[in-house]
């Protein structure tokens, strides 16, 4: 190879990984003084960064006005940045393998709820092996888990709902089945007796095997505003009732909780009822929530990236989390 080609080679490999990294956090957040902020550099060197890359590429990467937003070269740009900060993350872990360092980190994804129903469990046991290994936890929704998984910003997360990970839509996301957990239709005697009186022993007995929601329709709901709410709605459709909708709230626990006080009929599953059953009143009927002639269940998956590399550490976690899960199996009896 000739000097001038060599050079021309060079010229064409010009990216630092650094760099990236700040032009993928800016297009995160497009805005120059609070991204700095995050990062704990200063504007100016942020500035420097990204003007540099589009020295290097030849290109803008983002549009400074009226506001700061990416360039169709900046979007090409991103796609490609994202691919190499993983693949640095799959290199330093395949290389902490290599040479039994036992350190790293863990980016894990869930709702409060399944961190509480998981994290104890796995915890003091992980933290023994692999002292050295971060753990950062992000709290967030199911809705909100997925595209980080998709990003690489997130390494596993725990999602509710076969909507998740679509192969057809998602080919690099692996959805992989932890739980199928029951839901029910919960009301209390004292919420029966206020707004069906004659008639609660009658719902009562209907619904033993099976919540007859119709015989509801006049009891007042605190209602799901998430993906298992939908589901939820669509056996009333099936059932022809609308449901009288007191309070509507995205979060299982939430509802839950504000159910137990006896205020209005809600909806559970068993995980979340367990987790409360030193609040359940003595009152509270617990009605199987059935699709068709069968249990309506919200199915708990793991998701992960196909292409990200799994370091002995991070397969060590994910064994627990899969005995944690089976454990929670068994305490339902769960099949």
């Amino acid at each position: 190879m000739s000097d001038r080609q060599e050079k021309q080679q060079g010229n064409c490999l010009p990216m630092d990984i650094i760099s990236l990294y700040y032009f993928s956090e800016l297009a995160k957040e497009p805005h120059m003084t609070r991204t700095a902020a995050r990062l704990f550099i200063s504007q100016q060197t942020l500035s420097n960064h990204i003007q540099r890359l589009e020295r290097q590429l030849g290109c803008q990467l983002f549009e400074r006005k009226p506001s700061l937003t990416l360039t169709y070269a900046g979007e090409q740009v991103l796609v490609f940045a994202k691919r190499v900060l993983r693949e640095q993350v799959n290199l330093q872990d395949i290389l902490a393998d290599v040479q039994d360092q036992r350190r790293g980190c863990i980016r894990f994804g869930a709702s409060t709820l399944r961190m509480n129903a998981c994290l104890p469990y796995i915890l003091p046991i992980f933290s023994e092996e692999y002292p050295q290994v971060e753990l950062e936890i992000f709290d967030r929704n199911s809705q909100v888990l997925e595209p980080l998984i998709a990003s690489g910003e997130l390494d596993y997360a725990l999602v509710a709902g076969k909507e998740y990970a679509d192969p057809e839509q998602a080919p690099d996301l692996c959805r992989e089945l932890l739980l199928r957990d029951p839901v029910f239709l919960c009301v209390t005697d004292a919420v029966l007796q206020r707004y069906l009186g004659d008639r609660a022993a009658a719902a009562v007995e209907a619904s033993r095997n099976g919540a007859a929601l119709r015989m509801f329709a006049d009891v007042p709901f605190l209602m799901f505003d998430n993906r298992l709410g939908k589901r939820i709605m669509r056996r009333f459709e099936e059932a022809g009732v609308r449901p009288r909708t007191y309070i509507r709230a995205p979060y299982t626990q939430a509802i839950t909780r504000i159910g137990l006080q006896g205020t209005a009929a809600f909806f559970s599953t068993g995980v979340i009822l367990s987790s409360f059953k030193e609040e359940i009143p003595d009152d509270l009927h617990v009605f199987p929530l059935l699709k068709g002639e069968e249990q309506l269940y919200q199915e708990i998956y793991l998701l992960r990236s196909r292409s990200r590399y799994t370091p002995a550490y991070a397969a060590r976690f994910l064994d627990l989390l899969r005995e944690c899960f089976r454990e929670i199996k068994l305490e339902h009896n769960e099949t």
